[in-house]
């Protein structure tokens, strides 16, 4: 076996799991000198119980870093500010967690003189890539381990059965059992559950895999009301229970409590991987769910018809894919997200909600900004606009469908049977 001076430092992102457990092990076999790191993004972690082990194993050095601010301010809420989703159903809290991961690691890499970073992605997921990604765009220079595609490593443990038994042989302990062998990752964000018996799309996810929400049915009985402030789009403050939160990260925290207690952000789903390989994947995204309803409802109040649209077209679309892609360190990512500031200039205001039984109901909302405007909408009085005006507005925007008409009709006099889309005789 070749000598850790043959091979080189590694700093391996350390999970505590089964994962990155044996795989720290297994560099350690191969004659590499391996430091272990792991990034505090709010998972509930015994970090004190995670270290003592990365250095049972054979860690030389072991690095906690503290993310979670960072996570809060430069990933979780532009992402809110943009409505970011996936597939119009997933939240992306694995990959919004992973450029501040990166970028401690590649911090780290450099200070202690480290040749190689290495990661537990597997060779079929979407983390790979968006590690990999985020490590050459902050260190261009940097070179990966990635075991999982390593021949001699995906060879030797093909399954989970398999870590597990090199597991015991190791004498690692580790949370996964033969009978709960499903692979999780979680941070301040969400939870994700993959693997094992959830590979089959058709098995209900066994009740006590859920974490960190309650059920719906055993949530509480008795609804709960809020408020959400926000400023520019961001949340600054949260009301509940007679009590103000106002800080960044704390506003989040409340929030993850709360919709934990009432069973909120519950999804079970089969995505597509960047790669092309389909996935069923079940999350918790507690805090995420209620602002994601809070802040597209005060959009909804203060934010510009053409404004909106065109963010939902661009920004929220684009950002959504170069989250997911793992194309944070990018000019494109950087383009995009240059359009947030401006699109939310005048989201401003607070949302009423009420919480209950995994549901997110908008109770009221009220602003400032003055793009509603009470007397303007009423049905019950005029308040200075003059129906009159829109049967220009009408004829203006009939000009081209009375024209389609009537080429139409002119199609059918002439023998052509005209149809519509559907193939439907017109």
């Amino acid at each position: 076996m070749a000598s850790a001076q043959q091979k080189g430092r590694v700093l391996l992102a350390y999970s505590g799991g089964l994962d990155t457990s044996c795989i720290l092990a297994w560099l350690i076999e191969e004659g590499y000198e391996v430091y272990a790191f792991m990034g505090d993004v709010g998972q509930e972690e015994d970090f004190v119980a995670a270290e003592k082990k990365a250095l049972a194993v054979g860690a030389k050095k072991f690095f906690l870093a503290d993310l979670k601010r960072e996570f809060v301010e430069e990933l979780i809420y532009p992402a809110v500010q943009a409505n970011c989703i996936y597939e119009n159903v997933y939240l992306l809290g694995t990959s919004l967690a992973r450029p501040v991961i990166a970028r401690g690691m590649i911090a780290i890499a450099d200070k202690e003189g480290c040749d190689f970073v290495s990661h537990g992605c597997t060779g079929k997921g979407n983390d790979q890539v968006r590690f990999e990604l985020a490590f050459y765009g902050l260190k261009p220079d940097i070179k990966v381990i990635a075991p999982w595609r390593i021949p001699e490593f995906y060879n030797r443990f093909a399954g989970r059965g398999h870590l597990l038994a090199y597991a015991a042989e190791k004498q690692i302990p580790v949370q996964q059992t033969a009978a709960k062998p499903w692979s999780t990752d979680e941070n301040l964000f969400h939870i994700s559950y993959e693997a094992g018996i959830l590979e089959d799309p058709n098995t209900t996810p066994p009740a006590d895999m859920w974490k960190l929400t309650a059920s719906p049915e055993s949530a509480p009985e008795t609804p709960e009301q809020i408020s959400i402030e926000f400023k520019r789009g961001i949340p600054v403050k949260v009301t509940a229970g007679g009590k103000d939160t106002t800080d960044a990260v704390e506003v989040f925290l409340t929030l993850n409590a709360l919709a934990r207690k009432h069973g909120i952000g519950r999804i079970d789903i089969v995505e597509n991987r960047f790669i092309g390989v389909k996935s069923r994947g079940c999350y918790e995204s507690p805090a995420a769910t209620i602002l994601r309803v809070a802040h597209m409802d005060l959009e909804g109040l203060t934010l510009d018809r053409n404004v909106r649209s065109l963010r939902d077209q661009f920004v929220t679309v684009e950002l959504s894919r170069i989250l997911y892609n793992g194309h944070f360190f990018t000019p494109e990512r950087e383009f995009v997200t240059s359009a947030i500031p401006a699109s939310q200039r005048t989201v401003n205001g607070v949302v009423r909600l009420k919480l209950y039984k995994g549901n997110v109901v908008v109770e009221g909302r009220y602003s400032d900004e003055g793009l509603y405007d009470e007397k303007f909408s009423s049905m019950d009085e005029l308040g200075g606009f003059e129906p009159t005006d829109t049967t220009g507005f009408i004829q203006i925007e009939s000009i081209r469908i009375k024209k389609w008409a009537q080429a139409n009709i002119r199609r059918g006099q002439a023998g052509v049977e005209p149809k519509d889309v559907y193939g439907t005789r017109v």
